[in-house]
């Protein structure tokens, strides 16, 4: 299952590679999906509202994690295009080693405050309780997350896209399963949302390593190879890092969002749940094409194809495009069948906002198709500070726009804000391209002269 994508059809390599991270990012988004769906319909409004609450707190630890493992990936991708198959195992081993000091800091931090963070958030008091349980029972399940992404992580960077994803498919059926047990059948609530989550990762992270120990010679790690290279975890941390903080800053202004949010009522903190799930299963997919095209760049950077860089980026582009077209039919045609999963009975008042807020929502994801494929191909050169300073801008002008337009314009200020963060965002990354673009083509006429 392996993929040299060094040579061979561009737009070819790019889609297969991509369509299945889309997948396998779309079966990631119905775990959380799911929990709302069944919370939803089966434990009440309250209860949604509290895994709403819970969410953009989970998800700024779930993408820290996830940064740390794109950077990993980065450098796998570079030393399996180089053909450094030494350098490559030694890399998977320091991140596993240190994901292993990093996520039990993570469960002991969430334990302790998760409650702490819940009343900064201005959590109202009748939702209090379940949001702090669903959330230390969440944090408790941080290995197994980081563990999927990283070994994930190792397997697509020497070209396996598939493979995580049908144990991702798996396990996101079990979730579903074990949310309909729990949640409906024992009557366990949002406790049994985050148990059922728990587990899932949990069997998607031990069938990816029993995998590799099969069917990846490459990435099996034996007991020599069990140690973390000082050398690669500062490489691993620089890079790691500044993605981390960056995929971080997303979910940091949603928690200042929800701040604003909070405040309107339990039907509106529902209703901004409910659309945060669908901006998901939009947004995700263009992140996903973001990342093959990392990969791509990142192996064939390795390689020293750099015309081949350049192809890649200008075809990511366009798939970027192509699924924008796509996902705005489908929101514009689904948006109120979509936002009446997410109650029983009749007609509330949340499905009218949570409309309201799609109908526009879906023309503005044109713009994220473009930024994510400007980070993706950033971050395959290695160039991971761009991507931070783009994102802090686009969420610092989010977050400034929301606090000026809901109070006037209620949930339709926030994909307002949405818009003018993307266009600032876009505003840095694309004149900043150019000049790199140009920066390394005379550096190229240095080294050829």
């Amino acid at each position: 299952m392996m993929k040299d994508m060094t040579k061979g059809n561009i737009p070819s390599q790019l889609i297969r590679f991509s369509i299945p991270l889309v997948l396998g990012n779309l079966f990631q988004l119905t775990y959380n999906a799911v929990d709302s769906i069944v919370v939803g319909r089966f434990a009440g409004e309250d209860a949604l509202a509290a895994v709403g609450t819970a969410n953009p707190v989970m998800s700024i630890v779930i993408l820290g994690i996830t940064g740390i493992c794109i950077g990993a990936s980065v450098l796998m991708s570079e030393f399996f295009g180089a053909g450094k198959y030494g350098k490559l195992k030694q890399e998977v081993a320091t991140t596993l080693l240190f994901g292993c000091y990093f996520s039990l800091a993570v469960v002991v931090f969430g334990v302790l405050f998760s409650g702490g963070i819940m009343r900064l958030l201005h959590v109202p008091d009748q939702i209090m309780g379940d949001a702090t349980l669903y959330l230390r029972i969440i944090f408790l399940g941080m290995p197994f997350t980081f563990f999927y992404n990283a070994v994930a992580s190792a397997l697509r960077s020497v070209g396996d896209s598939r493979t995580p994803v049908r144990f991702l498919a798996l396990a996101s059926v079990l979730n579903g399963f074990l949310d309909v047990v729990f949640v409906a059948g024992f009557d366990m609530g949002v406790l049994g949302a985050a148990l059922a989550t728990d587990i899932a990762e949990a069997v998607s992270a031990f069938l990816c390593v029993i995998y590799i120990y099969k069917k990846v010679p490459l990435l099996k790690l034996g007991a020599k190879d069990v140690r973390m290279d000082r050398g690669l975890l500062s490489l691993t941390l620089r890079q790691g890092a500044i993605t981390a903080l960056q995929q971080s800053c997303q979910p940091i202004g949603k928690l200042l969002i929800q701040g604003v949010i909070n405040p309107l009522g339990v039907s509106t903190i529902a209703a901004f749940n409910a659309v945060n799930r669908v901006d998901d299963f939009a947004f995700t997919p263009e992140q996903s094409i973001s990342s093959g095209m990392m990969t791509f760049v990142a192996q064939n950077r390795g390689a020293g194809n750099r015309e081949r860089v350049m192809k890649g980026f200008r075809t990511g582009l366009f798939v970027e495009a192509g699924y924008w077209v796509i996902i705005c039919a489908v929101i514009l045609l689904m948006k109120e069948p979509v936002m009446r999963l997410f109650v029983s009975g009749g007609d509330t008042g949340m499905v009218a906002i949570g409309v309201e807020y799609l109908s526009l929502m879906a023309f503005f994801y044109l713009m994220p198709a473009f930024t994510n494929g400007i980070q993706g191909f950033f971050r395959g050169m290695g160039n991971m500070s761009i991507t931070l300073i783009s994102t802090l801008i686009q969420i610092s002008v989010r977050v400034i726009f929301v606090y000026l337009l809901v109070p006037v314009m209620g949930m339709k200020g926030v994909a307002f804000a949405c818009l003018a963060g993307w266009a600032c965002m876009l505003l840095a990354e694309v004149p900043y391209y150019f000049w790199f673009k140009k920066r390394n083509e005379l550096l190229q006429e240095k080294i050829n002269d």
